[in-house]
């Protein structure tokens, strides 16, 4: 999925902008947390840059990411790190609801891409209606969800280090991946585990 980066930025700052007049405290950074799973120490570390709301994306995280983590992330062999993109406001909102309770962030991905077709259809209530019971069949609390969704400084900090992530890898679609810094697109799971078993024999 190929977007201009420029015009979704413009339309992700107007949504953290109404955010951030809607908190009367002056916007303080917020220290983003790293997603990974698999082992921190291995050879080979894996950057996935997707969205939310990209159907590719979904696709990726439905077929190819299972077997990666069946055969190379629970295995130990693989570091994998998830980077959001943000493409539209929809978008950021499922990451604060994903990044609630950290350590239930990649279960709770799973939940928003497997869902993705049903939950971002409607009007802007009606997808953030949708998230929160996402959030809810994970486990979270309603005022966890207030909390996260009101956020406007997590959200501002979020914007602030996609916007950093993309512009230093040089990220225009998703989804698209770095393997120890090499720049890849989607590719299908054959494709993907020649690549990795090619970098862990070197």
């Amino acid at each position: 999925m190929i977007r201009n980066f420029a015009k979704s930025a413009a339309k992700i700052l107007s949504a953290v902008a109404v955010m951030a007049l809607a908190n009367v405290a002056q916007a303080q950074e917020v220290e983003i947390t790293e997603m990974q799973i698999g082992n921190p120490d291995a050879t080979v570390t894996v950057t996935e840059y997707a969205s939310f709301t990209c159907p590719h994306c979904a696709n990726f995280h439905k077929n190819q990411f299972q077997e990666l983590k069946t055969n190379y992330i629970d295995t130990g062999k693989i570091n994998f790190v998830y980077r959001e993109v943000f493409f539209d406001r929809y978008g950021l909102w499922a990451s604060m609801v994903a990044r609630c309770d950290e350590s239930k962030y990649f279960g709770i991905s799973d939940l928003i891409y497997n869902g993705q077709s049903a939950w971002s259809k409607g009007t802007p209530a009606e997808i953030a209606d949708n998230l929160r019971k996402i959030g809810r069949v994970a486990g979270l609390s309603e005022d966890q969800l207030d909390a996260c969704l009101t956020d406007a400084d997590k959200a501002q900090s979020l914007f602030a280090w996609f916007k950093v992530n993309a512009e230093a890898d040089d990220i225009s679609s998703t989804p698209t991946f770095m393997i120890n810094g090499e720049q890849y697109s989607n590719m299908d799971y054959s494709e993907f585990a020649a690549i990795l078993d090619e970098k862990l024999a070197e």
